[in-house]
């Protein structure tokens, strides 16, 4: 041995013939881990009753690795870039000029309030008297009539099983002087006639001239005398009506002035249906009126439509 050896405190095993370790139990100093690893690998696999795999441990045998963000798969393509959001173009009212939005502000408020006036008008004059009626019942009368008016009859317990046909005749002023009487228009035959078969009649020819005789009749007692404030307005009312008709059926000829008109109605009773056993009169009713003047004005009123139409 060397000096190193000689010097050395480690401690050795003592060498055999060929310089390999002895043979036989280990010495009672020897510890489970001076066994020779060799030994141990085979102790293992006759324990295990597996083959062992050897280990490598070269330097160059690849370690386990992140995968890269080619190893997941082929790469996920850019977002795209932000879309801006249009900006919503004004539309209605708001699409105008300043001064047009003004206008049209204006013309909506003003429209608001004739609504709101107009449904106030109508509450108070189907309402039960009362306070506000009493002291303006004038001026909610001039609102109503005649072409607002409003009644329950459609509510009516008996309702209504009557036909009713206004008719008129007239004196009229031919082109040579002379005067000349025509005879009866059935003026609620004619708007019959009109409206059979259209399928948009016109709200004069279903409704104007029985509103008028109803509005007639009803500011009227039964001797044509005028029942409150209304009945000089209704009578004017439905002589101007007639008088527009008979012009434009062109009563006493081309050239003829009406100078005075009457005006009658003709009521029938609907006959029951053939079950019932209610029993009616089929004789027609006449109700005659007074001739009326007409004045200058409600002549130059229907040669105006006329030139019109």
């Amino acid at each position: 041995m060397d000096a190193y050896d000689e010097g050395s405190k480690a401690r050795h095993l003592p060498d055999g013939p060929d310089g390999s370790l002895p043979e036989g139990p280990a010495s009672a100093g020897s510890t489970p881990d001076s066994t020779p690893s060799a030994d141990r690998e085979s102790v293992g696999q006759e324990s295990t009753g597996q083959e062992s795999v050897p280990q490598h441990h070269d330097s160059q045998t690849p370690t386990a690795q992140t995968p890269g963000p080619q190893a997941l798969g082929p790469q996920a393509p850019a977002a795209d870039p932000p879309v801006p959001v249009p900006v919503p173009t004004p539309t209605g009212i708001a699409s105008l000029p300043l001064r047009s939005q003004v206008v049209a502000a204006l013309a909506l408020a003003v429209v608001a309030v004739v609504a709101c006036v107009h449904l106030g008008m109508v509450f108070l004059h189907v309402a039960p008297s009362n306070t506000v009626t009493k002291q303006h019942g004038r001026a909610i009368d001039d609102w109503i009539y005649p072409e607002f008016e409003q009644n329950w009859k459609l509510f009516a317990p008996n309702p209504l099983q009557q036909n009713i046909d206004v008719q008129v005749r007239a004196q009229v002023r031919g082109a040579d002087g002379g005067i000349t009487e025509t005879g009866w228009y059935d003026l609620s035959a004619l708007d019959g006639a009109a409206i059979d078969g259209n399928l948009l009649p016109s709200h004069t020819q279903q409704n104007e001239l029985r509103r008028a005789w109803d509005f007639y009749i009803g500011t009227h007692d039964n001797d044509n005398r005028p029942v409150g404030l209304r009945g000089d307005l209704s009578q004017r009312y439905l002589r101007r009506i007639v008088v527009l008709r008979l012009d434009r059926e062109g009563a006493g000829g081309k050239g003829a002035v009406v100078e005075s008109v009457q005006v009658r109605s003709r009521t029938t009773n609907v006959p029951p249906p053939k079950w019932s056993e209610e029993q009616v009169s089929d004789t027609p009713v006449l109700r005659e009126l007074p001739w009326w003047t007409v004045p200058e004005e409600d002549v130059t009123d229907a040669r105006t439509e006329a030139s019109a139409g």
